[in-house]
């Protein structure tokens, strides 16, 4: 465990739910957890017992995030269905924000329970445009948007021109309608009331959830124990400042009790947000200081990679890495501290101001 890691409280140890199965970590919210083929190799969903307490439809279950479409992942769900459900149907299905992991099989799971999605209007639109493959939201859009700050290693720029279908392969859908989610907005599960507190930086509208009667927060991405939280700019966005949208974000936190038991979409359960918190920020400043040193030559997001991944990437790592870079390089500028030129090559670099 590494010192940060010391500092949080895992509310269950090394205890995880095994694949298919569920493990309540409150009254009536339950813990699964999924595989993904990536070097994150999982992500934790959330089941809430939605329990009829005024003679409206029957008790229901709200799913909180999906998984990605693979075969996989269906058959963990379809275990979930048969052993967890106690025959109580699927009622809502809940997505905290677009990325394949999330909303992979929203799709699926409201058709087999004929469930209303809900959404943040930002995060349904960007997943119905990416599934969809439109121009500026597909894969091969990466390729000039990399390509213009720095990137020229053949390997990765062949597998970006072939990485079209990407999302399309883990999201083959959206639901054709949505609920809207809003910032600040409370909605009653079961016996509790949940609110609803929106995050930017790492997605376009992210949806966390609150629950003050249990003391619990279903962080999503936004908050996580062990890793921080991708920050990118991307080809849609290409003039985004999405580390200070993320560092504002982490302060709609900072009221919630300092005890909240938080449910991230990565990790394990803990307790420490506060602490987390301060990480994360000091995490950010860190890094931003590493690039200020490297640029007082001109730097390329590509030339900031190896200042701030000390490690060999794939080339889906490398977007991610690549992304990130560029987005602290974006926050130096648009704080004054480094300018923005273009060399002769076309490439941005950036450097002291």
């Amino acid at each position: 465990m590494n010192p940060q890691e010391s500092q949080l409280n895992y509310a269950f140890g090394d205890t995880l739910p095994a694949p298919g199965t569920v493990l309540e970590v409150a009254p009536d919210v339950f813990w699964l957890r999924m595989g993904l083929p990536f070097a994150l190799d999982h992500i934790n969903l959330w089941l809430l017992r939605d329990r009829d307490e005024a003679g409206g439809q029957g008790d229901g279950w709200t799913v909180i995030d999906c998984g990605i479409n693979n075969d996989a992942t269906r058959s963990s769900w379809e275990s979930v269905f048969a052993h967890a459900l106690d025959g109580i149907p699927v009622r809502r299905v809940i997505v905290t924000h677009c990325h394949p992991d999330h909303v992979g099989l929203a799709d699926w799971l409201c058709k087999k329970w004929n469930a209303p999605l809900w959404m943040t209007t930002g995060e349904y639109g960007f997943a119905r445009m990416m599934s969809a493959s439109l121009p500026g939201v597909d894969g091969t859009a990466m390729l000039p948007h990399f390509q213009r700050h720095g990137l020229n290693d053949p390997d990765t720029l062949e597998r970006l021109q072939n990485r079209k279908s990407y999302y399309p392969t883990l999201v083959p859908a959206v639901p054709d309608a949505y609920v809207r989610m809003q910032d600040q907005q409370a909605f009653r599960i079961g016996a509790h009331d949940w609110r609803v507190i929106t995050g930017f930086g790492h997605s376009p509208e992210h949806a966390a959830l609150y629950c003050a009667d249990l003391n619990l927060l279903i962080s999503g991405d936004m908050v996580l124990p062990r890793i921080s939280t991708n920050v990118s700019v991307f080809a849609v966005e290409p003039e985004a400042n999405p580390v200070q949208l993320y560092l504002d974000s982490l302060q709609k936190f900072t009221d919630l009790p300092a005890d909240t038991l938080v449910l991230p979409s990565h990790g394990k359960p803990f307790r420490g947000l506060h602490t987390r918190i301060t990480q994360l920020a000091e995490h950010h400043r860190d890094r931003l200081e590493e690039v200020v040193v490297a640029c007082a030559t001109p730097q390329s997001a590509a030339d900031i990679v190896p200042v701030m991944f000390r490690r060999a990437l794939d080339a889906h790592q490398m977007t991610f890495a690549l992304g990130e870079a560029l987005a602290h390089l974006h926050k130096l500028w648009f704080d004054g501290v480094l300018k923005r030129v273009v060399d002769e090559h076309g490439t941005f670099r950036f450097q002291a101001a």
